[in-house]
């Protein structure tokens, strides 16, 4: 077998700097841009018409696909040009139109994405957002600055997440949606503006959860958002019911994390489930 590293493959009419990092296989097509600052690893493809600018990094058999722009400046007002920085991981695919900006000076000064994600056409990462493993961000999904989104998270067409907001693991958010509140790991949310509408059933099946904990996390979901005593007391209820039980618990953590936001809840208590 042959074990050599592979050459990098780049297209006559592209712009690549020479201070430009690239990993074996890299594969740069018709008319890109890759800035002086930018790391490709092995394998990356960026196909046609793509710019990569900036502190950007992007991980092994990262595809992107044309006129997507990655680690251009951030949209934001008091931006003086700060070395920031966008990380993003492996096996990733960003589709046309796609945009991710650096951080900034008022932020963490980093935009950090996961590994297996994928990037529909036009949606856009803002500047200083973190988001996790295996998301989806569907059509023209916009984030604003500073928003975290978790792991297996999907996020439907059309949907504005406001600054600061953090989209919970395993979560969904129908297309169509404003999303202005932190969403909780496991729950379906939706509307403008968005509301829970119970858990992500559908999403949790298909990721293998089981019966049983799919059943505690609807027991819990539906006496956090019941109408007896405060959040304060139902949150300690919970937590003592269900101390052993891993994503109940992260539904605990995630609501007594500071945040900014409120959490986002039904608009109609119960269950939901």
């Amino acid at each position: 077998m042959d074990t050599s590293p592979q050459i990098e493959r780049i297209h006559s009419t592209a712009l690549v700097d020479k201070r430009a990092q690239l990993g074996s296989g890299v594969d740069i097509g018709p008319y890109c841009v890759v800035g002086p600052n930018v790391i490709l690893d092995d394998g990356v493809r960026l196909i046609s018409h793509v710019v990569v600018d900036g502190c950007t990094k992007i991980g092994a058999r990262t595809i992107l696909h044309p006129f997507s722009s990655l680690g251009t400046a951030p949209q934001h007002l008091h931006n003086k040009g700060e070395m920031a920085q966008l990380s993003i991981g492996q096996n990733n695919i960003i589709r046309e139109h796609v945009t991710l900006h650096v951080g900034t000076e008022d932020g963490r000064m980093e935009t950090k994405v996961g590994d297996h994600c994928f990037f529909m056409v036009g949606s856009h990462v803002a500047h200083d957002c973190i988001i996790g493993d295996n998301v989806i961000l569907t059509n023209s999904v916009a984030l604003g600055g500073h928003v975290t989104v978790g792991d297996y998270a999907v996020i439907g067409g059309l949907t504005g997440v406001h600054q600061y907001v953090r989209i919970g693991k395993h979560s969904m958010v129908g297309g169509l949606s404003g999303v202005e509140k932190d969403v909780i790991p496991y729950a379906l949310a939706m509307g403008n503006r968005a509301k829970l509408t119970g858990l992500n059933i559908v999403g949790l099946r298909r990721r293998g959860f089981s019966r049983s904990d799919i059943r505690s996390l609807r027991t819990a979901y539906g006496l956090l958002f019941s109408q007896g005593g405060t959040l304060s007391e139902r949150l300690k209820e919970v937590a003592d019911l269900f101390s052993d039980h891993a994503g109940v618990m992260e539904i605990i953590n995630f609501i007594r994390e500071d945040s900014s936001r409120p959490i986002c809840t039904p608009a109609i208590n119960g269950n939901g489930g």
